[in-house]
């Protein structure tokens, strides 16, 4: 018998070498090849139970896009209006998601909750990770007691192959996909190969039977999913749970979803019984902001279709050593070093011998750039030792020049500031012409970044 050839996979793009290479050719990431045993030539079982799904349903000749009939998708509604949101308004039938967060965050619970959100529907629990006894006591503690929720202790995917097709579950629950193995590959579970080519085999389970698979997946240490990237492709629908252990907050964010907007985002708060949902991101992220503390600004952004208020905290103190410290907690560390520097060059703020802690209250993490004079705002706020106006909520991209840019959806972001009782909004002077705004509300535009200093602070 011939002995299994070693190969090297690159875990970003899937490249195959025969030999370790410290930068991968293909998608030029760095250590990024992982040591494997080359396939097995052995017929993989696995793919004789499930066929290919793209053939034997339109076969494989090409039709014409006016030729290909389009029905209205069904979906699943699990009343949870936080999850279903994040999902596109619920569950899509016949498609593959991926659940990614660290360990401990809730991706199990969720999973499990499944059973009570759904009592009218069949789902099937695989675990790797966790015995059938666990899970169940888990499911007692979260109030799951339906008798359509079955569990399933089983690694090997032909396995799990046969099971579902024995039970024809509505939802199926694979934890955690690094566990599953195919057992026609020599390499162990967890690896690039076998994460790919489980997944695929899931997939076309998926998409023959028409069921609704969710695939709980690991993180790195980076934050990122473990595997191979082009697993995130593969896939319908990719989630990340994120938040602190240590506090009872959750937030789950859509980063791809081909049945909805990406980017949208979920609140549920972490209890003994489970995760319970929170209708109202903005009232739990300002409940605890502080009155006439320097270093502080409200802002709205929008995540996804929802816009939401939250705290930016800033403090600025002169510098202990020699290199000034730049820190951010919820924002990106090098738009901060961008606003610090129009700050310094276009308002004359001598930032540079002065630390700078950047912190998004609530563990919310903000991207768009309509948040960017929020946080110069809390910088000045907090290098002046002046507090800005606790009843203004600020919205606008700050330019390389210092002038305030354009933002998306004005008018929502408007809607929910005056929702929660602020008397004013400062927004750019640009986004007024034409935007009709709440009565009652105050609207003071702006061109300039000194301009904002002069009217908040």
């Amino acid at each position: 018998m011939a002995k299994p050839k070693t190969i090297f996979t690159c875990q970003s793009c899937g490249h195959v070498a025969h030999r370790w290479m410290g930068k991968c050719p293909e998608c030029e990431d760095w250590n990024s090849f992982v040591e494997e045993t080359e396939r097995s030539s052995v017929k993989a079982p696995v793919m004789q139970i499930v066929p290919t799904f793209g053939r034997g349903t339109t076969g494989s000749k090409a039709q014409r896009i006016t030729e290909v009939e389009v029905a209205e998708q069904p979906r699943l509604v699990t009343g949870l209006s936080e999850f279903d949101r994040v999902m596109g308004g619920g569950i899509m039938i016949g498609s593959l998601t991926l659940v990614a967060g660290d360990p401990g965050i809730g991706k199990s619970t969720l999973m499990t909750e499944l059973g009570r959100f759904l009592p009218a529907h069949t789902v099937l629990y695989v675990t790797g990770e966790e015995s059938a006894r666990q899970v169940k006591l888990r499911a007692q503690r979260l109030g799951v007691d339906t008798g359509e929720f079955f569990l399933l202790a089983e690694t090997n995917v032909e396995e799990i192959v046969a099971a579902v097709q024995d039970i024809g579950p509505d939802v199926l629950v694979i934890d955690s996909i690094q566990t599953v193995y195919r057992p026609d590959l020599t390499s162990a579970p967890g690896s690039v190969s076998q994460v790919r080519e489980s997944t695929a085999a899931l997939l076309a389970l998926t998409k023959q039977l028409a069921t609704a698979t969710f695939l709980v997946g690991h993180v790195t240490k980076a934050g990122s999913i473990a595997g191979p990237r082009v697993l995130e492709h593969m896939v319908d629908t990719v989630i990340y749970f994120e938040g602190d252990r240590h506090h009872a907050y959750r937030i789950l964010r859509t980063v791809k979803n081909r049945f909805g907007a990406s980017g949208e985002l979920g609140l549920f708060e972490m209890r003994e019984s489970g995760l319970r949902e929170v209708e109202n991101a903005s009232e739990i992220f300002l409940s605890e902001r502080q009155y006439g503390a320097s270093g502080s600004a409200i802002v709205c952004a929008v995540e996804g279709t929802r816009p939401i208020l939250v705290e930016i905290q800033a403090l600025v103190t002169p510098a202990s050593y020699g290199t000034p410290q730049r820190t951010a907690t919820g924002f990106d560390p090098k738009r901060l070093q961008m606003l610090l520097a129009v700050l310094e060059k276009r308002e004359g703020m001598r930032l540079s011998q002065q630390d700078v802690f950047l912190n998004v209250a609530g563990g919310v993490r903000l991207e768009e750039p309509a948040v960017d004079l929020g946080v110069a705002l809390a910088v000045a706020s907090s290098f002046r030792d002046v507090p800005a106006d606790s009843g203004t909520v600020v919205i606008g991209e700050v330019g390389l020049g210092g002038e305030v840019r354009a933002v998306s959806r004005i008018e929502a972001r408007a809607a929910e500031v005056h929702k929660l009782g602020f008397e004013q909004v400062l927004l750019p002077k640009s986004n007024r012409k034409g935007a009709s705004f709440p009565e009652g509300l105050k609207v003071q535009a702006v061109e300039r970044l000194g301009q904002a200093l002069d009217a908040v602070l």
